[in-house]
């Protein structure tokens, strides 16, 4: 284990935690001695609270738990931004997502922000995550913010601009101290259109003339009509509840700047005083392998995760693994783990047979509490309680004990059974048939029966002389699915086996991939192909259609993602495990209505094309591409796109950072395109394209966000070689 005490006053426990200010670990010494003021970012209720922001609030807890350790009495206050949580460029329009949202919805924003409000403290709850002292709501504090703005502007701080009130960040010479940038930097970081109304573009909205079309969520001020701005919020509410100064201050990476550094100064400005002691931020959560946002559609809620079975404490704990300042890549499998681990250490607090040492018991108390002292090292702290849990000389007793009294610091729920029995129901009928069909013989049936039941949520477990039966576990769902690429065998270097090997990522859409699938192989003829089929956690309906298609097609080999993988990421599972000379990408809106195989096959013979596909488009400056007839293309569309597949040995697997399938095809082609290759379009290959239902069905603003998303990778990786464009070769050739 870490640090063990042989005696009294044998570890200086001392509280130390990593100030993103000072951009040191500090001791933490409360204002008031014995009473720990704390104030944390809370979240914005116009839609569900999301994982990532739910690691930021475990922090809190875990810094809450280790400070009444200290015998500190703590007072926390975490805010409810029901109004004016806006990006700066939200703000200069005057836009509101609480708003938005329930506008959207066609119901008041009271509603909206209350209906998200409850969702988040239960899922607080299902983390363990103790109650904060207050929870004060934006709008319910709006006179305490006048208050501040008025005060701010009598200190010279803030200024007038019409309707709105500025403050002045040219005026507060510690501006973008926490942040760390000087204030010409953050002038090109507030990422918004000029507004004339400022004196200093990086000035930011204390209070927002409202104009005429908004209507609700408005208030009287000295101003007049608005509404404020969402930095001062946190100031007015945290002087409300905590007064002038704080101990700690807690919140993401993603709130240093703007919101934070905002805070700060205004909170600094009016007062005269050290705001906060310390600040304290926890790291991004990414899942797979990018940041966890909406625009990425990579988001899970706390109910995402319940709905596959998962504990939610397994979340905490995996989020135990690794430091708060470190980001966290979270994937399901990883998730299954911390499951795995959290479950045996449940199974060894419940057992406690025989007599426990209380002495060992309080040695492991007092180790983990050391770790968590050292500036949250929650990854040492688990070390130590699995290295008493294996420790073979502890009585089962004491191992239980001291499981159980550790876990008042991390929070893991181990005093909770480790497989809890199912609730009673329609199960149990088919339990008794699969008991009636064991002892029959019919080992085919119980089997049927079993996997009925699994579908029920209930797993049995046979012994020799009886059946138990205990609640279904995100383990047990997990069978047969895969997380990442990297659990498909990789067989690029492998000799070819087949002509042809066809990609097909699937997320729905049952009748489309019925038509595609029929397609192909009515039109294989006597090719030898294969069609590997990715159920991208499709509906239910889809997927069917999937085990049956596999059933009775021996080509067909289908890959079950346990989650939605990112666009680059589903397809690199097709690229690894194909093994036909070519590989050809097609999206299941394209019917084949004859021998697609020969035409690509032949395509593909000339050594100096690297893709071909019935779809092409060109561009002059690579920020535009249009759809072309010509035969020579600067890029193949994705909706068919076929190349050898050793390519892929040459250029690497797809680039997984782009999770949305437009670009990923452009960024392939310029690949090739970069190795000396051309694109050829095939205009009599017999494929026709049906409606794009998932471009469709996605809306407009959140397609627009991922393109232009993807568009800018694309753009990074190529923009310097003009030369790859047709229209552009000619003009970078040699004298």
């Amino acid at each position: 284990m870490g640090t063990t005490p042989t005696g009294a006053g044998s570890i200086d426990f001392v509280l130390r935690l990593y100030d993103t200010l000072s951009r040191q670990v500090q001791e933490v010494t409360p204002l008031r001695p014995g009473r720990l003021s704390m104030y944390s970012c809370g979240p914005t209720v116009y839609r569900s609270v999301h994982i990532g922001n739910l690691r930021t609030y475990l922090m809190a807890d875990w810094i809450k738990r280790i400070a009444r350790a200290q015998g500190w009495e703590v007072r926390h206050v975490k805010n409810i931004t029901d109004v004016g949580h806006m990006r700066q460029e939200m703000a200069e329009r005057g836009g509101d997502k609480v708003i938005a949202a329930a506008l959207a919805a066609g119901r008041s924003p009271r509603d909206i922000a209350g209906e998200f409000e409850r969702e988040f403290h239960g899922a607080e709850a299902g983390l363990g995550i103790e109650p904060a002292d207050v929870f004060p709501r934006a709008t319910d504090h709006v006179p305490q913010m006048l208050e501040l703005i008025t005060k701010l502007l009598d200190l010279g701080l803030a200024y007038r601009a019409g309707g709105s009130v500025y403050f002045d960040t040219t005026a507060y010479s510690a501006y973008g101290a926490l942040s760390r940038n000087s204030l010409a930097e953050l002038l090109v970081g507030v990422g918004a259109e000029p507004d004339p109304s400022k004196r200093h573009q990086a000035d930011f909205t204390l209070w927002r003339e409202a104009d005429r079309e908004r209507q609700l969520m408005v208030w009287e001020s000295p101003f007049g009509t608005g509404f404020p701005g969402w930095h001062i919020e946190c100031s007015a509410m945290s002087m409300a509840y905590l007064g002038e100064q704080i101990d700690i201050h807690t919140g993401g990476v993603d709130n240093i700047f703007p919101h934070h550094e905002d805070e700060l100064a205004q909170s600094q400005g009016a007062t005269g005083r050290q705001f906060v002691q310390l600040w304290v931020h926890g790291q991004h959560l990414l899942a797979d392998g990018v940041k966890m946002a909406k625009s990425s559609g990579n988001v899970y809620t706390l109910e995402d995760l319940e709905a596959r079975g998962f504990d939610p404490l397994s979340f905490r704990f995996l989020c135990a693994t690794v430091r708060y300042r470190s980001r966290l890549n979270f994937t399901l499998l990883a998730l299954a783990a911390a499951e795995r681990g959290l479950q045996r250490l449940r199974r060894l607090a419940a057992d406690d047979r025989g007599t426990a040492d209380e002495g060992s018991a309080e040695q492991l108390f007092q180790t983990v509490r050391a770790d968590l002292e050292a500036d949250l090292d929650l990854p040492r702290a688990l070390a130590d309680v699995f290295a008493y849990a294996r420790d073979q000389r502890l009585t089962p007793a004491t191992r239980a004990l001291g499981l159980r009294r550790s876990d008042q610091l991390l929070g893991l729920g181990l005093d909770m059974p480790p497989a809890p029995a199912p609730a009673a129901g329609g199960w149990e009928s088919v339990a008794r048939s699969r008991e009636l069909s064991r002892a029959a013989g019919n080992f085919f049936q119980a089997d049927r029966e079993r996997s009925s039941l699994v579908s029920l949520r209930v797993v049995p477990e046979d012994a020799p002389d009886h059946t138990s039966y205990r609640r279904v576990s995100a383990l047990d769902l997990r069978r047969g699915l895969i997380s990442s690429p990297l659990e498909v065998s990789d067989r690029r270097l492998e000799a070819d086996r087949l002509e042809l090997s066809v990609s097909l990522v699937v997320e729905g859409y049952p009748a489309d991939l019925s038509r595609c699938l029929d397609s192909l192989l009515a039109h294989a003829g006597a090719h030898r192909i294969e069609i590997l089929v990715v159920d991208n956690d499709a509906d239910e309906a889809t997927s069917r259609l999937l085990q049956l298609a596999a059933t009775q097609h021996s080509e067909i080999t289908v890959f079950r993602a346990d989650h939605r993988l990112g666009e680059g990421t589903a397809r690199n599972v097709t690229v690894r495990a194909a093994v036909g000379e070519a590989l050809l990408i097609l999206d299941t809106g394209v019917e084949a209505e004859g021998d697609y195989v020969a035409p690509i096959l032949a395509a593909l013979q000339d050594p100096t094309v690297g893709a071909v596909g019935r779809w092409g488009a060109r561009s002059s400056d690579m920020r535009e591409f249009f759809d072309s007839e010509e035969l020579d293309v600067d890029a193949i569309d994705g909706y068919c796109l076929g190349l050898r597949r050793h390519r892929f040995s040459e250029l690497g697997l797809l680039d997984e950072r782009f999770r949305f399938y437009r670009m990923l095809d452009f960024n392939l082609c310029f690949g090739l395109r970069a190795l000396g290759l051309s694109q050829r379009r095939l205009p009599d290959l017999p494929m026709v394209m049906h409606q794009h239902r998932l471009w469709e069905d996605t809306d407009p603003d959140e397609r627009e966000r991922l393109s232009r998303l993807n568009f800018r990778r694309f753009y990074d990786r190529w923009h310097h070689r003009p030369d790859l464009l047709l229209a552009g070769a000619s003009e970078h050739q040699p004298d």
